[in-house]
């Protein structure tokens, strides 16, 4: 059992966090990382927690990803909350913070990237055609920092989830990656760092969201025709004040479309608009 630090040390290059896991991997010690965007709220903490059960040592990395956002999104706007990030993993096992800066991550003449496919392919693709291809860049930067046993990432973000974890059994990267279940807020709402964009009636609003796939999902278990289910769906959404992406039901091992309804994991699937705050949840069918 190893010491819990009160305050976590801080690596702000790859060559130090390098060194540091390579002296836990000389005492053979797990690694595990969770990474993220920071802004940490308690789903981001329970992830932490998690990858302490998994592990002996946990790494959670705090970067926002600027290959991840296209030239309309909110990159310079996306919230930096360091100090308060650092508060909040106070005490929870943490055994280092990787907090690269932008050129330690993509330095000057960087002009390689993961292309993916597979599970990226439609759902938020269709929306943010960027997107994946930017956020498996970098976690496949940050596996090679860190050089972890373990990552762990939430399912609210289901797609990334399955794009990743693809990602590493096609590079045979020596990582395995662990989706925990989505935490909520009492009335349902999946937690999200974006969720604070919202106004007071646009919170209330936002758990008609999930309430809609709770729904979906009862009736297509009871049998209900699928097609008419999404779109009763998509316009009780509407009725809300949501703008629909998609909603959506797909394999929930590969995100295909769904072939046989009564054989295949299934997985529904919703992306909306609430006021200039975009939401996205999933549960299983």
């Amino acid at each position: 059992m190893t010491e819990i630090l009160a305050n976590p040390p801080i690596d702000r290059t790859v060559a130090a966090m390098r060194w540091r896991v390579a002296g836990w991997r000389q005492a053979s010690e797990r690694v595990a990382l969770v990474p993220t965007m920071g802004a940490l709220h308690e789903g981001h903490l329970t992830l932490v927690k998690a990858a302490r059960e998994k592990a002996l040592r946990v790494v959670v990395s705090i970067f926002v990803n600027p290959a991840q956002f296209a030239p309309n999104e909110d990159f310079a706007a996306y919230p930096r909350t360091e100090d308060s990030d650092l508060a909040a993993l106070s005490g929870l096992g943490v055994d280092a913070v990787f907090a690269p800066n932008v050129e330690e991550i993509y330095p000057a003449g960087f002009v390689t990237a993961i292309t993916v496919g597979g599970p990226s392919e439609g759902l938020e693709t269709s929306f943010r055609p960027h997107f994946f291809g930017g956020v498996a860049t970098v976690i496949a930067k940050l596996f090679i920092a860190c050089a972890p046993d373990a990552a762990i990432f939430g399912e609210k973000d289901y797609q990334q989830l399955l794009v990743i974890r693809r990602m590493a059994a096609d590079l045979s990267l020596p990582v395995e990656v662990i989706g925990h279940a989505t935490i909520r807020e009492a009335d349902g709402l999946a937690l999200s760092s974006r969720n604070a964009y919202l106004t007071p009636a646009e919170r209330a609003t936002a758990p008609a969201l999930n309430k809609a796939l709770v729904r979906a999902g009862s009736a297509i278990r009871a049998g209900a025709p699928v097609a008419r289910v999404l779109s009763a769906a998509s316009l009780d959404l509407k009725a809300a004040g949501f703008r629909v992406d998609y909603v959506e039901l797909r394999n929930a091992e590969t995100l295909a479309p769904v072939v046989d309804f009564k054989t295949e994991k299934l997985r529904l699937l919703v992306a909306a608009w609430l006021g200039k705050t975009r939401l996205i949840d999933n549960i299983a069918v």
